[in-house]
Parts: structure tokens; sequence; C-alpha cells
């Protein structure tokens, strides 16, 4: 074997950085169900059900492509040290490929094992973060004190989010943050026309991991019988669609408010897709009907073509990329666009060079 892949539970995105240059046929992926992703802290069983579920749809993805995918689920027991310990003794790959943990713990964890085992190791960034470790360093050398403001407004001048053309914040202020606290009057977010979030009926697969979860965590907190969270990234998606189509509007004045009996309001129930990489952040950015994203690609992908996924509003879709294409150039999906007063518009993809990992 030539690379065992490392994939940990927030990791689960077949774009990251952890898979450039994958190759079946050399090539497999390592995931394991470790007890410290559930029980250091007692998790809620939600929490717990949802790592699982996720990790397990991510897992089937990974082998409906082709990929060998060497998977521990819990019950066969030992802690995630032991359990890749074992497995590098009995696969022998010349490199184990990982992502940089972003739990500082783990890493170190991470490092004493594979440090043991004496195989050689490539450790990649994390593309999901607008920011690395190494920047924030940056920023935070000489300051007497950390403040988020500070940090939020390089971060936007850094990306060019809400400025304008000068560089200054769109609508004169860099936050809002007095206008975020409305309450409801007496007739409550009903009268706002508050829509529900989009539920996710658990399918088998998920329905297996809560039997499996109230069994085996009985005495932790939380409760399992409406679990209707997006457990892959195309439900992700069609959670993120419907946050933006109806709820996004009125989150910032009501972001603070409670009601009884509405425990989710304008909320937009993303925090774990993000957290678990179902979401990542190739922005899209609406220009008048047209929304806009980047679509990088490898060397061969720009000069052989061929079909790639990209996510889209209502979930991804397959496109074909010509040969001989070049960076600069844009392809646009009729229809595959935000919802506008006649339908669908375009999604306009700007093709960029994704440099191979030993750039």
């Amino acid at each position: 074997m030539r690379n065992l892949i490392l994939v940990l539970v927030d990791q689960l995105d077949r774009r990251s950085a952890a898979f450039d240059g994958f190759d079946p046929a050399q090539d497999r992926v390592w995931m394991a169900e470790a007890p410290h992703d559930s029980t250091p802290l007692r998790s809620s069983l939600v929490r717990i059900a949802l790592f699982l579920a996720c990790m397990r749809h991510f897992r089937d993805a990974l082998r409906d492509e082709g990929m060998v995918v060497e998977y521990s689920p819990r019950s066969r027991g030992g802690s995630l040290a032991e359990m890749l310990a074992a497995d590098l003794a009995r696969l022998r790959p010349q490199t184990v490929v990982l992502m940089g943990p972003g739990d500082w713990g783990l890493r170190e964890t991470l490092r004493g094992v594979l440090g043991e085992a004496g195989v050689q190791v490539l450790e990649r960034e994390d593309r999901h973060f607008l920011c690395s470790g190494d920047e924030f360093a940056a920023h935070a050398r000489g300051r007497k004190q950390l403040r988020m403001e500070f940090f939020y407004r390089e971060m936007r001048r850094r990306h060019g989010v809400l400025l304008d053309a000068q560089g200054e914040p769109e609508g004169g202020a860099w936050n809002y943050d007095a206008e975020n606290r409305k309450a409801f009057g007496r007739e409550g977010p009903g009268a706002l026309g508050l829509v529900a979030p989009v539920a996710f009926a658990p399918d088998a697969l998920t329905r297996e991991v809560l039997k499996e979860v109230s069994a085996a965590y009985a005495d932790h907190p939380g409760a399992l019988a409406d679990f209707d969270w997006p457990v892959t990234r195309e439900q992700a998606l069609q959670a993120l669609t419907d946050f933006v189509d109806h709820r996004l509007a009125a989150f910032g004045d009501w972001q603070d408010a409670m009601w009884t009996g509405e425990p989710w309001l304008f909320h937009s129930r993303l925090s774990a897709a993000l957290n678990l990489k179902l979401l990542d952040h190739p922005v899209w950015s609406l220009d008048g009907d047209l929304l806009r994203a980047e679509l990088p690609l490898s060397l061969d992908e720009l000069a052989l073509g061929g079909e790639v996924r990209v996510a889209t509003p209502d979930g991804e879709a397959t496109v074909q990329v010509p040969a001989g294409m070049e960076p600069g150039r844009s392809l646009r999906l009729k229809g595959k666009g935000w919802p506008i007063k006649d339908g669908r518009g375009d999604l306009l993809l700007s093709l960029s060079l994704r440099l191979p990992p030993s750039f």
C-alpha cells in the first residue's frame, strides 16, 4: 500500500486536502469510531448519533466510489490510538496522509502513535478554515489582548466580505449587534412568517445507529425519538438552501430571541454540518440573478476534461468539463443558481488551478 488516508470524525469532506492525489489502486482510507468521540464529556445522545451516522454515510459514499475503506466500528473496542497502532502494523503503508486535527489533544495523540510506528507522515493543512494557524499566530503576535471584533474585521478585509468599492463595510458599520436583540410581540414569531427547518427522516443506516446509541449510552442526556438532522453532504446542502430561503432574512434581528415551543426559530441548524465538514466554504456569491462560485481543478482535469461534482443550492450536480480549459475561464450551469422570481438563476463556475500537494 502506498498511502493510508486518515479521516477523522470532523473531516467528512471528499474534497479535503487529505484526498488530493488519491489513487484507488494504491491507497486506502482509514476511519474509526473511537470512544474518544463520545464519552469524555458525556455528550448528548443526539451528538453521538449524529457523529456516527455521518461517519457511516461518508464511509459508504467513499466505498461507492470504489475506495477501500478500513473502518473500525465502536464494537471493535479500544481507543483510537490502539486501533490505529494495530492497523499500521497490519497494513504497513508507506505513508500516512492526514489533515491537521483541529483538536490539540487528538493531534498530540496521533503524532505519538505515528512516531512510534516509524511511518512516514504527510500532514496537510485543513483548507476548510479561512485562516490558518500560522496566520492567526501572526494576528495575535504583539497584542495585549485578543478581541474577536478586530480579528473579524481583518478577515473581512482579507476575503473581501461585505465591503464596498472603497474597502469599507457595506452599510457604513462593521457590526450591527445593537439591532440583533429584537423581541417578539404578543402574537409571537408566527406573525413573521416563521417556517420550520427542513427535517430529514432517518434512513435504514441512521435508524441502526439510533438503536445502537440508545442501547450503549442510555445514561447520557437527550432523546433520539425526533432525530431529523442532516447526515450527508446532500442533505446539508438542502438545509443550507432552506435556511437562506426561509429564515436568513429574519435571523439577524431575532437571533437572541426565544419563544416557548419553538426550539429553532430563525436559526439554521447548520453548525454540526459545518463542524463535521459536510459543508465547506467554496463560497457562493450572488451577483444580481447570477450565482458565482470557484471550481478548483487539477492540471489533468483542465487539460483532459471529464466529469466533476459541484455543489449547487439544490445539492450536488455533475458537470462535464471540456478538454483544454484554462484557469480563469468559466462554465455556466443553466437553472442551477439561486431561486429568482421566474424559477432559478444560473450558476457561473470560475475555473482555477488546484496545485498538487507537493507544491
